[in-house]
């Protein structure tokens, strides 16, 4: 194991477990340090104690560093590995799944660059993830407009020409569901994209007539490919608890049946949306279902064990998840309507 392998192992597990952002910034940071580095001169400043004095390297990712360059597993990784059950085979629904529809980079709300979403999730065993960057409105999350987006269609393009990341990054957005119903962004720019999201991030306490419509309305736009995240709930974490919006799921999945979207398992631990009663009912609707991973960071794509089994528990039948469908099935579904 070489150092930089090292601390980007780290990085990924932590984010993997949820823990302190700042965490994994500090391991993420320390590669930044020593990735130009040749083994040398990595060798060099270990030996003469410069490394140590380096910006950068606190007292934690230096000792990894230095266990990693001497030919071991550093003791701080070993203990993630542990608690991660790094190494276990990957079975049942997990061991099906192909892509991923739904997650982040910097370019709005992710903590890292879109190869390394990218290369995360070629080592999650994917052969396809959508990049789905957040819309305008959404400026919390720095939500990108018509024209950031375009920009970023060409480095997608150019990332999935090198052919050096191992998986196929499909061009998407996880579009804002406005409280009319309505897309945030322009119709021009959905129909470039080869796979659209779209949640309600807003007036989630509305009243449930009112929301039912916007729901409506959003699965009925011909460019919707997935409803995420479809009750907004937070069952844990950072942010606290939220209820479930309300809303005539009945309608709603019926609505997605007709309209041929998908309804997302999103693998968030902290959401674990939708519920269990709402995914049996939009089985039973004859729903097809998307798990992902809503990752906003690299490791975050082991979230997706999580989705899988709850589908699994539910008894979804594999071929009802795009999502493990081989990638010119799940193209000719996305874009059937572009």
């Amino acid at each position: 194991m070489d150092a930089a392998s090292a601390l980007d192992e780290i990085a990924r597990l932590l984010e993997q477990e949820l823990a302190n952002p700042y965490k994994a910034k500090a391991f993420r940071r320390a590669l930044g340090v020593i990735e130009p580095l040749s083994g040398d001169e990595l060798a060099a400043k270990l030996a003469d104690g410069s490394l140590k004095r380096t910006p950068g390297i606190g007292d934690t990712t230096y000792e990894v560093i230095a266990e990693a360059s001497a030919g071991t597993v550093p003791a701080y990784l070993a203990d993630l590995r542990e608690k991660a059950g790094v190494g276990e085979v990957r079975a049942g629904l997990r061991a099906l799944l192909r892509g991923d529809l739904h997650c982040h980079s910097e370019w709005s709300d992710g903590t890292t660059s879109i190869a390394a979403m990218a290369r995360a999730a070629a080592g999650a065993g994917l052969e396809y993830v959508a990049l789905t960057d957040h819309s305008p409105s959404l400026r919390v999350a720095n939500g990108l407009t018509a024209e950031r987006l375009a920009s970023q269609l060409e480095i997608v393009e150019a990332l999935n020409s090198s052919g050096e990341l191992g998986v196929r990054i499909l061009p998407g957005i996880e579009v804002d569901i406005r409280e009319d119903g309505s897309l945030d962004q322009t119709p021009e720019m959905l129909d470039r994209l080869d796979v659209v999201v779209a949640s309600v991030h807003s007036k989630l306490r509305s009243p449930r007539e009112a929301m039912t419509e916007r729901m409506l309305r959003a699965v009925a736009d011909p460019h919707t490919n997935v409803l995420g995240h479809c009750t907004g709930r937070l069952v844990r974490g950072s942010r606290g608890t939220r209820p479930q919006s309300e809303f005539d799921a009945e309608a709603v999945f019926a609505a997605c049946v007709a309209n041929g979207v998908a309804v997302e398992i999103n693998s968030r631990p902290e959401r674990e949306d939708p519920p269990d009663e709402l995914i049996a009912l939009a089985l039973d609707a004859g729903c097809l279902f998307s798990i992902d991973s809503d990752g906003h960071a690299p490791g975050h794509s082991a979230f997706l064990a999580l989705g899988a089994a709850r589908a699994e528990a539910a008894g979804i039948p594999p071929e009802r998840i795009v999502t493990t469908w081989p990638v010119d099935d799940l193209l000719a579904w996305s874009r059937r309507n572009r």
